[in-house]
C-alpha cells in the first residue's frame, strides 16, 4: 500500500488532472508534445518521468481507493487504520498525535474517530494514568480490515510490477527513493495534507 493516504490530493504540477467521462487522456508523447509547443523551455526527458509518476500515482489510488471500498471502509478511515498499525502493538495513539501525522485538523481528526468507533473499528477511551487524555486504540475488527487491504494490494502490486525482474525491481525502488529524498530536503513541511478530505 502507500505510505501516503490513497485519497491525498495530487500535487500541483504538470500533470493534469483525469479526463471527464468519455473523453481520451492524450497520451504522454502528446501530452509533453503540446507542453514543449507552449512552453519552449521544457526538459522532455524530465518531463516523462514527472508525468508518468503522476499519472502512476492517480491510477494506483484510484486502485486503492476501489479496493477498501469493497471492504466497506473509506480511504480516510484506511489511513488511521495504518497509521495505528505503524505506531507497532498496542496500536494505541492519541488523537493530537494522530492528527499530526495525517496532517488533519483536530476537529477532522475527532470526526473521523467517531465515526470509526461507531463502525467498531477502533475505540476511544480515556487514559487510565491520565483521566485528561483520550487513547485511540485498533479494535481486532479494525485490524482485520488492515490485513484484508494489506492482502489485496499485494495482490495488486505483484500484478504491477510482473514486467519487472527482480534486479530491475531494485533499481527502480532506489531511484525512485533517491528522487523521493530530493523532494523531502526541499519540501520537509509536505508531507501532510493541504486541505481536510473529509
Amino acid at each position: 500500500m502507500p505510505t501516503e493516504s490513497p485519497e491525498a490530493p495530487e500535487s500541483p504540477g504538470p500533470e493534469s488532472p483525469g479526463p471527464g467521462p468519455g473523453l481520451q487522456e492524450p497520451s504522454l508523447d502528446e501530452q509533453i508534445a503540446a507542453y514543449q509547443r507552449e512552453f519552449g523551455d521544457l526538459d522532455p526527458q524530465v518531463e516523462k518521468v514527472v508525468s508518468a509518476l503522476g499519472r502512476l500515482n492517480r491510477r494506483m489510488n484510484v486502485a486503492y481507493g476501489r479496493q477498501v471500498a469493497e471492504l466497506g471502509i473509506s480511504n480516510a478511515e484506511w489511513e488511521v487504520l495504518k497509521t495505528l498499525v505503524l505506531a507497532g502493538s498496542p496500536y494505541r495513539m492519541g488523537p493530537g498525535e494522530l492528527a499530526k501525522r495525517l496532517g488533519l485538523t483536530p476537529a477532522a481528526m475527532t470526526h473521523r474517530i467517531d465515526r470509526m468507533a461507531n463502525e467498531g473499528l477502533v475505540t476511544r477511551d480515556r487514559d487510565e494514568t491520565n483521566r485528561v487524555r483520550v487513547i485511540v486504540e485498533l479494535t481486532d475488527e479494525g485490524r482485520t480490515k488492515w490485513l484484508e487491504a494489506m492482502r489485496m494490494a499485494t495482490n495488486f502490486e505483484e500484478d504491477l510490477l510482473q514486467d519487472l525482474s527482480a534486479d530491475e525491481r531494485g533499481v527502480l525502488g532506489e531511484l525512485l527513493i533517491r528522487v523521493l529524498r530530493r523532494v523531502e530536503h526541499a519540501q520537509p513541511d509536505a508531507g501532510g495534507r493541504l486541505t481536510d478530505l473529509d
